[in-house]
């Protein structure tokens, strides 16, 4: 049926083309009818016109054979009929080779357009077989555009199903979750009731130690002045001369000043055994630095971190160093190649401080998401994990063996916890934030920095608050503002929001100097732990060494 419809298309189109070509040359067909016509009838009355003038002839001969005279009138008038005749038949036969030659003229164009036409159906063939190829090729893409909405519809339905599966899976999860969160917020009340089951436990054990401690200082105070007529020393200066003492030059003076990083400078830190100080910024970089020439050398960058560097810490053996990161993440470097060892990942908060625990295998992290947590780098692996309730800003270890943690904590509270066991042992309740935290040589003392602007000294063999520090020009600048021991335990240093260095003595409680040099809030300083060079950083990418080189 499609075949016959084709044919009697090619019909129709060759009808209306001859219709059309047929009807620019219907004046000459039939002018050249016309003149055949003139032709025949034009013949035909000269052939009469020949029978008459045969006749007329036979009749003159006739008539000269019979010997009759005819009339020279008769015979002028029927020359001059002849004349006539013959003048018409010469018109006639131009009028013929004028038609003659229009008609050969009609014939060449006939036969020109006969040519084309011959070109055009050629044309018309090529094209009806492209038509047929592309008809082929349409109920190809046919089969194949129905082929694939099937294969469509069909993943459209895997699809559905998929979703359906994953709001079901979803389900669970949320379900999980919530589950999840019910039994922390269970541990957490649990721990919390043990907790201050163990501080009051720990409050009434410290009140009796304090007391008899008191006595004894009592008594000792009035046998020393019944033995001397000077004033008797106060319990307070008594546990301020326990600390060991380490000659320590005040600084005084900038030694070298340089750019550390390409934004904030967030932590600073000696190295135990050299002369370098590590940096960590907010470019995402640890940096070392050289001074042992007295000049800044850089010694190296220690990349891999994806955000801010908030903490850096050296082991005791100089060998490595550990940063940690904005990114829920701490890094474990090797100063010597600056190869990057360990990526300690698990937090789900921000990574604020991470320390070594007392030996090179193992690292304490304290986060934003309210945990403290242990890495063994020896299996690359989380071994603990501490729920502390706050968020932990700066944290500490006491001993040499890393067994007790002290961490400071968002919400005032310095808590202490012992390696051995899941719960916190005590905590020690502040005015403000705390911000950082930083242990005498002896580990006897706990200097911690409050965001309400004070330096608070702690005695951990009591538990007790035994100095205070402020001025009125110190500000703390921020959350992580880091003050630090000196290395002999009489001085403390710490920056201030308006970028001075301020320096007390511990013994007197005396301010001792405010070091002007940067432009930005201060947010750390470290001492070197044999020679007192001080170091400071601040939130400009400033960094300044103090001191006598």
């Amino acid at each position: 049926m499609e075949s016959g419809e084709w044919r009697s298309k090619i019909v129709n189109q060759l009808q209306a083309r001859n219709k059309y070509e047929t009807a620019a040359f219907q004046d000459i067909i039939t002018f050249q009818s016309r003149l055949f016509d003139n032709v025949n009838t034009l013949k035909n009355e000269n052939l009469q016109l020949t029978l008459v003038n045969e006749r007329i002839r036979f009749t003159n001969t006739d008539s000269v054979v019979s010997g009759g005279n005819p009339s020279a009138e008769k015979i002028q008038a029927l020359e001059q009929k002849i004349l006539v005749q013959q003048e018409e038949l010469t018109s006639l036969h131009r009028r013929r080779g004028e038609s003659a030659q229009q008609i050969i003229s009609l014939n060449a164009r006939v036969q020109e357009l006969e040519k084309q036409l011959q070109t055009k159906d050629v044309t018309i063939s090529e094209n009806t077989a492209l038509i047929a190829s592309l008809r082929a090729e349409i109920q190809m893409y046919e089969t194949n555009m129905s082929e694939l909405q099937g294969l469509n519809q069909v993943l459209r339905d895997e699809h559905q199903a998929l979703q359906i599966a994953f709001a079901a899976i979803e389900e669970k999860l949320r379900k999980a979750q919530d589950e999840n969160r019910s039994l922390v917020d269970r541990l957490i009340k649990y721990k919390a009731k043990d907790a201050d089951k163990m501080n009051e436990e720990n409050d009434n054990f410290v009140k009796k130690k304090s007391d008899k401690v008191r006595k004894e200082l009592e008594e000792a105070a009035r046998e020393g002045g019944s033995r001397s007529s000077g004033s008797p020393c106060s319990s307070e200066d008594k546990i301020i001369d326990a600390l060991p003492y380490y000659a320590t030059v005040l600084p005084s003076k900038v030694a070298l000043r340089f750019d550390a990083h390409d934004g904030e400078v967030n932590a600073v830190k000696w190295s135990p055994t050299d002369r370098i100080v590590a940096t960590g910024g907010a470019d995402r970089k640890v940096k070392l630095w050289d001074i042992s020439k007295c000049v800044i050398d850089s010694k190296g960058t220690l990349v891999g971190s994806n955000a801010s560097v908030m903490s850096v810490d050296f082991d005791a053996s100089g060998t490595f160093i550990v940063g940690a990161s904005y990114d829920f993440a701490s890094r474990v470097w090797t100063v010597n190649d600056q190869r990057m060892r360990h990526t300690l990942t698990g937090h789900s908060g921000k990574v604020m401080a991470a320390k070594f625990l007392g030996e090179p295998a193992k690292v304490i992290t304290g986060s934003h998401d309210r945990t403290l947590k242990i890495w063994d780098l020896k299996s690359k692996s989380c071994i603990e994990t501490k729920f502390a309730g706050s968020s932990c800003n700066d944290l500490v270890t006491s001993d040499g063996a890393g067994s007790t943690i002290i961490s400071g904590h968002f919400d005032k509270r310095i808590r202490f916890w012992d390696i051995r066991s899941e719960m916190s042992a005590n905590d020690i309740m502040l005015q403000g934030k705390v911000t950082s935290l930083d242990l005498s040589r002896d580990s006897n003392y706990l200097l911690a920095c409050v965001r309400d602007d004070t330096i608070q000294l702690i005695d951990l063999r009591m538990n007790t608050i035994v100095r205070s520090f402020s001025h009125d020009s110190f500000k703390v600048g921020c959350d992580w503002s880091r003050a630090s021991f000196g290395p002999g335990g009489r001085l403390i240093a710490v920056g201030s929001a308006d970028g001075g260095v301020l320096i007390w003595n511990t013994h007197t409680g005396k301010l001792e100097t405010i070091l002007k040099e940067h432009t930005s809030a201060v947010t750390a300083v470290s001492w070197h732990p044999q020679t007192g060079i001080l170091a400071s950083v601040d939130r400009g990418k400033r960094a300044a060494i103090w001191g006598d080189l």
